[in-house]
């Protein structure tokens, strides 16, 4: 058959892809929150209760798009790169459902993000030749920096779950966010990235989240073809921020999503701290990430 299942077990979120790969479109897709970082930054461990979600999902999702959790190419990241029981609950999670999860590093998540980015820039138009991509995960953020046929990247270990478990106060996670500026911005100036000359392209929740929320949609009207080629400025970020914080639990509910609602602002702070960083006035969002990299990998591999 000409299509294949992609499976991202991310340090938050659980995504699902069906894609055809003779005509490169999305068959199916599916999404849920799953928390696997949930506890990570204070046990070092992936809980069983985060286990139990997983596999919960692998079985809702498998029911849903019609596809054999065995036969699926499943990758997992940061999350399981981190916790010290990850080759247990790997096993685990492969006897109760048949998916075998392959761990694999940051370089491996740029590559395979960056293929995805690539095809739609191409899709919408954009200019691909040289951009930075910034992909903000539970528990790392990674930034890629794209020249032509050539890449560089580095996968920062903080992230917007491990972030938000780790403080509870604006003063001490600003303190470490700045130490994460001067580490990308050491990581930038070692390889001479002349700044002015790249794009700044986000993918992942939070940047699209932000997206979503400008375009006046929210988590239940979530129309990724809109938000795909999206421009985000700094006054999106702080409108959004000033949105959340004088809104209700519920309000923010149905604009984020279930599970995701003690992130965002965190996402939102990692997100404007890039933007300072890399001094740009403005980032074009993109849905697809490790996911859709993944599957349209698997299917160059398969031709």
């Amino acid at each position: 058959m000409n299509q294949v299942t992609a499976i991202d077990l991310g340090s938050n979120s659980f995504r699902v892809l069906v894609y055809d790969c003779l005509n490169h479109e999305v068959l199916g897709e599916y999404n849920e929150v799953v928390g696997m970082a949930d506890g990570l930054s204070h046990t070092q461990n992936i809980s069983f209760e985060a286990q139990q979600r997983v596999i919960k999902a692998i079985k809702n999702s498998s029911e849903q798009l019609s596809y054999d959790p065995s036969k699926a190419v499943c990758v997992t990241t940061a999350a399981m790169r981190l916790a010290k029981n990850s080759s247990e609950v790997l096993k685990y999670i492969k006897d109760e459902v048949g998916a075998n999860f392959k761990i694999i590093d940051g370089q491996e998540e740029a590559r395979l993000t960056l293929l995805a980015v690539k095809y739609a820039l191409k899709r919408e138009k954009i200019n691909s030749s040289k951009f930075i991509l910034l992909d903000i995960g539970g528990g790392s953020t990674e930034i890629i920096v794209n020249n032509q046929d050539e890449f560089i990247s580095n996968s920062f270990n903080f992230g917007i779950v491990t972030l938000t478990q780790k403080y509870d106060n604006y003063e001490d996670l600003n303190k470490e966010l700045q130490a994460h500026k001067k580490d990308i911005k050491n990581f930038l100036e070692e390889n001479n990235i002349a700044l002015d000359e790249y794009t700044f392209v986000a993918t992942a929740g939070t940047p699209t989240t932000i997206a979503a929320i400008k375009l006046g949609q929210d988590f239940f009207h979530y129309d990724k073809d809109a938000v795909n080629g999206t421009k985000i400025k700094i006054k999106d970020l702080d409108e959004c921020l000033e949105l959340f914080r004088n809104s209700s639990t519920s309000t923010i509910t149905k604009l984020v999503g279930r599970g995701r609602v003690e992130f965002i602002e965190v996402g939102v702070y990692i997100y404007k701290a890039i933007f300072e960083v890399l001094n740009k006035k403005e980032s074009i969002v993109l849905d697809d990430g490790l996911r859709e990299g993944v599957a349209i990998n698997s299917c160059l591999f398969r031709q």
